[in-house]
Parts: structure tokens; sequence; C-alpha cells
């Protein structure tokens, strides 16, 4: 008791005095701690995680811009469209030739005695469904947003049969599609309708009957180029019939459409037709008169060069299936060369012409010079009201 008494009572005076001087030192050090403590250098010290970072030091990703141009989609469920060796994807002639359903000079016709090459401006794709009587079930889907141009009800009216064309809004400017030889024309459907990509415009058929038999009843598709405006204006002053106002046949001018598919499967769905006219190899180069640029280079102005003003002549390449390429104002030494012509063929690269099948070109005492089809596609051309 007396041990515990002596040493362990701290409420006995002088108790701190003899046993609590081993807590200075202990306090010195708190107090040095708490000075450095608050002193310390904020910014050195790491964040506590990385939602604790300023907001501009953190990393945005971008997504890549598309590269620009229509998104495509296919016209029909038939979306295989590269296997070209199949007739349950091709409807053939009735030559039964594969290649006479692809675009190009792939089929023959008569002229005079003889038989020439004859241009086909789309393709011909078959259906995948038939019904009753072998009829053709297959829907026709529209290829791009855009809106519906024109309707043929009546398949007696042209050997497109019974057809539709819608028109889209490309770099390049309206370029146009073309569906032919329906059956059906959706119900409700309408020229002027603003329509999506996919949406149901008809069936697949055989109008005009006298042309195409319910067995080879196929879709013929094509894209491409509007040559004039005021082509109606035109048709009208030659007072030709049937009326299909600006998109007539003779107004309308096709590329291949497995190039807008191929170009499609490597740009992110999208084509772009301006970039794909510029980078086209013309088969025919024609230099013509004229005091103005013509209404498809106001309209399509990334394929015009130079200036604005025309000294009396234009310079302009020609695809193989007579889409106009890049145009420019005629040299001086071009014009003089030109004399007192109207037009003349400055050159030709027979490679990419090919069979000639369009014949706006012909051959005459060794001289390459415009057919009378050409000379009518260039009026349209050259057409002003």
């Amino acid at each position: 008791m007396l041990f515990h008494d002596q040493h362990y009572n701290q409420n006995e005076p002088g108790f701190l005095r003899r046993n609590g001087w081993w807590l200075v030192p202990l306090l010195v050090f708190d107090l040095f701690f708490l000075v450095w403590w608050l002193g310390r250098d904020q910014e050195s010290l790491p964040p506590a995680s990385v939602a604790d970072q300023p907001a501009d030091t953190e990393t945005i990703i971008h997504a890549p811009e598309p590269p620009p141009g229509l998104i495509i989609g296919f016209a029909t469920a038939q979306e295989n469209l590269f296997d070209t060796n199949s007739t349950f994807v091709y409807m053939p002639t009735a030559s039964g030739r594969i290649e006479s359903a692809f675009y190009g000079s792939t089929r023959t016709r008569k002229l005079g005695n003889g038989v020439v090459a004859s241009f086909h401006e789309g393709i011909d794709i078959a259906p995948l469904e038939r019904g009753k009587k072998n009829a053709p079930l297959d829907r026709i889907l529209a290829v791009a947003d855009g809106e519906v141009a024109h309707i043929s009800q009546y398949p007696g009216n042209s050997n497109y049969g019974r057809y539709i064309v819608t028109v889209h809004d490309d770099p390049i400017g309206k370029i146009y599609a073309l569906y032919a030889h329906l059956d059906e024309i959706a119900s409700g459907l309408r020229a002027g309708q603003t329509i999506a990509r996919g949406y149901d415009l008809g069936r697949l058929g055989s109008s005009p009957s006298h042309i195409v038999p319910v067995a080879r009843a196929h879709l013929h598709l094509e894209i491409g180029v509007i040559l004039n405006q005021h082509f109606n204006v035109w048709h009208k002053q030659q007072k030709l019939k049937p009326d299909h106002g600006n998109y007539h046949g003779h107004n309308l001018y096709g590329i291949d459409p497995l190039d807008v598919y191929r170009i499609r499967a490597s740009q992110q769905g999208r084509f772009n037709m301006s970039d794909y006219l510029l980078a086209l190899k013309p088969a025919f180069t024609l230099i013509f008169r004229t005091d103005r640029k013509p209404d498809y280079y106001q309209r399509y102005s990334a394929l015009w060069s130079g200036e604005d003003l025309i000294n009396g002549a234009i310079v302009m390449g020609v695809s193989e299936g007579g889409v106009p390429l890049r145009g420019r104002p005629a040299s001086d030494d071009e014009e003089n060369q030109l004399g007192r012509a109207a037009n003349d063929v400055l050159s030709v690269d027979e490679d990419v012409l090919g069979r000639n099948g369009m014949r706006l070109i012909l051959t005459r005492q060794g001289k390459r010079v415009l057919s009378s089809k050409g000379n009518r596609w260039l009026e349209v051309i050259t057409f002003r009201p």
C-alpha cells in the first residue's frame, strides 16, 4: 500500500514536477510537426484520384469524322451484288449471257444489216422471291435519303415500263436513282414526297410486258446525273411524247451502280459522286462552241475549272456512258483549231471507250465525230430557255 500510494497517486501535489519531465520533448515535437503540416506545399501533393484532377487536364477522344457523301443502301433485299456470276443475283437478257445484266457496252442490237454493241446504263437485279404464277414478290427500296422526283404509272409510256426516279443531295449536287420495270407502285407514294433510305417504293416486276416476260422479271437500277434542269422546256419545244418532265431517259445519264457499291463497302457505307466523277477517266474529250457555262456545270460546279466567262468554246471530258466530266473554257489555240465547226472530238481513249455502245461518237472518213445521237445529247447539255 505504501508503494502504491507513493508512486501512482497523480493527484498528489508535485507529481508532474517529479514524474512528467518526459512530456516536454513530446510537446515540442508536436509543435514543430503542426507548423510543418500547415506550411507544406499543397501543389506538390498528387491528387487523391483521377476524379480530383482539373477538368482541363482530362484527355478527350473524338470519333473520326465520317467521309462526306451519301449513305447508300440496297434497292432490294438482295445484298450479294458482288456475286457477278450468279443468275440468282442478276437477270440476263434472253441471250442468257450474265454480262448483259451489267452496266456498259454489254449488249448488242441490230443496226442496218449488221449488229453493233448496245449500252446498258444500269444493272438488272433478279428477284429473290416469287409467288403465284411465278410473279416476283420483292419490294423496291430507296437507296438513300432523298425525295421522290417522278413516278411513271403507265408501263406503255417507256421502255423503262413502270418506273420511279428519286433524287438525293450528294456533295456534288442532286443526283438521281431510277428503279424500272416495276409491277406496282407503293400505295400513296407521290412526287415531291421526302423519303428515307430503305423506304418502300413498290414491287419488282416485268413491265412493260412486251419487253420483259415474267420469267425475266427484274429491277433495272440506275444511279447518275441530270444533264439539264430545263430539259422539260427543250422536250416541249421538240414536241416529243410522252412527257416525263426532267426525268426522261434522254436527260438522265448513269454511272456503274456496282462502282457505287464497291466504294460504299470501303467508305463506311458512303458514296461521293463528286470524288467519283473527278477521278473517272474520259473516254473522249470534246470541244464545242458556246458563250455561256452550261446549266450542268452551274449545278455540278465541282467539275468545272477555270473562269466562268467563256471566250467562245468549252473543252469537256466525257465518260464511256456519256456523263460529262471535267469542263473548262477552251484556250485561244483550241478555239482557233475548232475553226468554223460547231464541235470537234479532240481526243479518244480507245481502252476506256471500249465497244462504244453509247455511240455518241462515230468514225467518219477516218475521223472521230459526234453522231446524230451525240449531237442531240450535246443540244440537251447546252440548251437554255
